[in-house]
């Protein structure tokens, strides 16, 4: 029994909305559109990969920072990707940490960073993991909105929000909920203000390698002046469709790296060694996979919108991820997480109100401007026809 007198730390949380619509969604057997996982299998050569591995025994401790040869094919790839200066050379030894999971990134970085009294600029609709680990490590969110249909951050209003307490930037391109995508611009503004006030940035980029329509992902490590100052995070389970695997890694310079790494050897030792001999092997015998996975995307993104089109939904553009928006407000005047409730339980298709991505204190303004669900298309496309079938009929 817990004592009258015990205090919970983060006494406001209960238990996330994607936690809440799964349950609903088995329970009155409901196609799952809400919570953000691949309903298709991980690839054959990275499943027999692992295997391989287990079989051979290479099932104990590895370094805490990672797979010396995973450590370099990362290295390889964000040089591939990002980094077009063929002088800049990236330290994958020193400036790359392998994580369990882009969440443990996340929070390890916001530990490294964050102290009691520091200010953190988060953009609302905001992944719901960033505040908790703010408010853990002492520190307190300062939130931006963003609004329909473009969900672009006002930088006038970041510049107005930055004080003496401020100490971070947390940033998500491609984004989730919206699809939206940073671009040069907005990665320049960030660049100033960063240098300009000393601050620091997380920037969450677990889906980078799905964008849409010929549209390339910003990288904050295409940017050699912010990279200094900033925390990347990535994710194999989206990239790789194994979200059970829970494998994900940080790029930081050096220096940051090092206090990264002093959090991280606590949080969890290392990751799960099976699954960094896999993966390394996948990045070096079938890079095309990654290069592969927008087309992948975008062609499922398209199934959706097309199957959508005569439904009375308004669909909200979706530049990345594997996330789509719907605008519901021709069919319902219900507030989002009662739409949701309503879609799962009577029409029989799950979706994430975006509500709960907004700070508490916005929520009545939020209700009163806007009717937006989110659908995640990373699903067969067999179950994304007969979803949006069913969602043709309201």
């Amino acid at each position: 029994m817990v004592e009258s007198s015990f205090q919970s730390k983060l006494p406001h949380l209960g238990t996330s909305i994607f936690t809440e619509m799964s349950l609903m969604a088995n329970q009155f057997q409901a196609i799952n559109l809400s919570q953000g996982f691949p309903e298709f299998d991980t690839p054959a050569f990275l499943k027999s990969a692992i295997k391989q591995v287990i079989d051979e025994g290479k099932n104990q401790y590895c370094p805490s920072a990672g797979l010396p040869e995973l450590l370099q094919q990362i290295g390889d790839l964000v040089q591939r990707c990002y980094i077009k200066d063929a002088a800049r050379k990236l330290d994958a030894l020193n400036t790359i940490t392998v994580t369990s999971g882009a969440t443990e990134a996340l929070m390890v970085a916001i530990q490294t960073l964050v102290r009691p009294g520091d200010e953190v600029i988060v953009f609302d609709p905001a992944y719901d993991a960033y505040e908790p680990a703010v408010e853990l490590a002492g520190g307190r969110c300062r939130h931006i909105a963003m609004n329909a249909p473009d969900y672009a951050i006002d930088w006038s209003l970041v510049k107005q929000a930055i004080n003496d307490k401020t100490r971070a930037i947390v940033i998500n391109s491609p984004h989730n909920p919206t699809g939206t995508l940073l671009g040069q611009s907005d990665l320049l503004a960030l660049q100033q203000m960063v240098l300009e006030h000393e601050l620091y940035v997380i920037s969450d980029e677990v889906y980078e390698h799905m964008t849409f329509d010929g549209q390339a992902h910003e990288s904050v490590l295409a940017y050699p002046e912010l990279f200094q100052r900033s925390f990347v995070i990535s994710s194999f389970g989206k990239t790789f469709h194994c979200t059970g695997w829970k494998l994900g890694y940080c790029v930081a310079p050096e220096a940051l790296t090092t206090e990264f790494r002093k959090i991280h050897q606590y949080v969890t030792f290392c990751s799960f060694t099976p699954a960094q001999f896999a993966v390394a092997s996948m990045l070096k015998n079938h890079p095309q996979h990654v290069d592969e996975l927008s087309g992948f995307y975008q062609q499922k993104r398209d199934v959706l919108v097309a199957a959508l089109a005569d439904s009375r939904f308004k669909v909200l553009p979706s530049k990345g991820t594997y996330f789509l928006l719907l605008d519901y407000s021709a069919i319902s005047d219900l507030d989002d997480v009662a739409f949701c409730h309503w879609l799962t339980q009577d029409i029989g298709v799950a979706a994430i109100p975006l509500s709960p991505f907004y700070q508490a204190e916005i929520l009545e303004v939020y209700h009163q401007k806007h009717k937006v669900v989110r659908l995640c298309f990373a699903k067969n496309d067999a179950t994304l026809l007969k979803a949006a079938e069913i969602l043709c009929q309201l």
